[in-house]
Order: structure tokens, then C-alpha cells, then sequence
């Protein structure tokens, strides 16, 4: 009798993240044996879809995905951005008083954790936010962007030996400094063109919070 695939749902923020899940990181999960892989956008109504303003449609999607307590073929994460993460997040004034960016993103996470409470769910909070991962090399810059443009990018990327330090106040967060390099900057149709050209494999290598993630993933799928 050969063992149920586990099935993986990654609630997502908006678009981008859901094409990066399918067209990034789905086919780097199927290569290291999971099967089937989701992503979900947050409910935010009865219709509505994407967004994360209220921490009660983040744990609402999260737990309706989670609805049948004897489903332990299901696996479910999140991959929500710290930057501007609502303050009604579990944990979130303890959070913020802590140490640094790092440790306020990992406390929170462990919050979220703590407020699902579910072994089948693995909480993930990105730090700063979905672009960081962009900045892991100057490759996806330099394929769909003027030189201007890419040798701003370089300078930003070999400033970081790990992108998720990029910082996070609201003028130099990731997305910030890319639109004041390029204001067309379209997160949702340039994102993942930048993404798949810097490749998940370098990703990987260059942001540990994220790889950390990405490993708990599959140790999570494969039990």
C-alpha cells in the first residue's frame, strides 16, 4: 500500500505570491517529492480575495483550510510579508517591543503559530516582504530592465550579503526601492519574470529564513 501524498496549501497575500508558489517554488517542492501544491489567497469576504489588512481573514482562511481535524494529509503555511503587517496580528505589541526586525518577525510568526495551534500548520511571515527574494542576484534586473536601472539594482544586491536584511522602513523596503528605480515597476507582472530569472536555487542559498522555511515545507510533507 503505497502512502497518501500530502497535500500542501500556502496561503498567499495577493497574486504575485500565488504565481511565485505555482511557477517558483511548486516545481523546486515536486523535485524533492511533494506532490501537490496550492496556494491560496486570504479570504477577506464572501467573495473577496487577497490582502492582508485584518488578521481574522488570514485565520479564518487558515483554519477553514484546516476544517477537518481528521485530515492528516494536509499540510498548510503561511507566506504573508512583515512589512506593514496589521497590528491586530496575535502577539503583535509584544513583538514589536522586542530586539530587532528579526526578532519581531520571528516572534510573531511564533504567535501565529501559537494562535492557529495546529500541528498541520507551519507559520511563515517573510522577511520584509515577497521582494527581498528578488534581490538574491542582479540577474532577473538585468534581464527586463535598462542598464540604468539593473546597475542600481547591482548596487543594492552586492550591498547585502542577505537580502531579508533589506531594510524596513516604509521608504526602503524592497518594493519601495524599486519603484524609486523604476516607477512602472509592476509587482504583479514583473515580480515573478524577475524571480524565475534569479532562480529559486539562489534564493535558497542567499536568504536563510526563507530556505528554513522552504526545508520545514518538505520535512513537513514527507512525515
Amino acid at each position: 500500500r503505497t502512502a497518501v501524498m500530502k497535500r500542501l496549501n500556502i496561503v498567499v497575500e495577493g497574486p504575485t505570491e500565488q504565481s511565485f508558489v505555482n511557477e517558483v517554488l511548486a516545481p523546486y517542492l515536486r523535485n524533492k517529492g511533494v506532490g501537490l501544491i496550492t496556494p491560496i489567497l486570504i479570504r477577506t469576504g464572501k467573495t473577496g480575495r487577497g490582502g492582508l489588512v485584518n488578521y481574522h481573514h488570514l485565520y479564518n482562511t487558515i483554519k477553514g483550510l484546516l476544517s477537518n481535524p481528521h485530515d492528516g494529509n494536509i499540510v498548510v503555511s503561511s507566506f504573508v510579508d512583515f512589512f506593514r503587517i496589521p497590528n491586530n496580528m496575535p502577539g503583535y505589541g509584544e513583538a514589536m517591543r522586542s530586539g530587532d526586525d528579526l526578532q519581531r518577525v520571528e516572534n510573531l510568526q511564533h504567535a501565529l503559530g501559537e494562535s492557529i495551534a495546529d500541528r498541520r500548520f507551519i507559520p511563515y511571515i517573510q522577511l520584509h516582504e515577497f521582494e527581498a527574494l528578488l534581490f538574491s542576484n542582479n540577474n532577473g534586473f538585468e534581464y527586463l530592465w535598462e542598464d540604468e536601472m539593473s546597475s542600481k539594482t547591482k548596487t543594492i544586491v552586492d550591498s547585502f550579503e542577505n537580502p531579508e536584511d533589506i531594510n524596513s522602513a516604509p521608504e526602503t523596503a524592497p518594493s519601495k526601492r524599486l519603484l524609486a528605480i523604476n516607477q512602472k515597476y509592476d509587482k504583479v507582472l514583473e515580480g515573478n519574470v524577475i524571480a524565475l530569472e534569479v532562480g529559486i536555487n539562489e534564493m535558497l542559498a542567499k536568504c536563510p529564513r526563507f530556505a528554513d522555511w522552504v526545508s520545514r515545507l518538505i520535512e513537513a510533507c514527507s512525515e
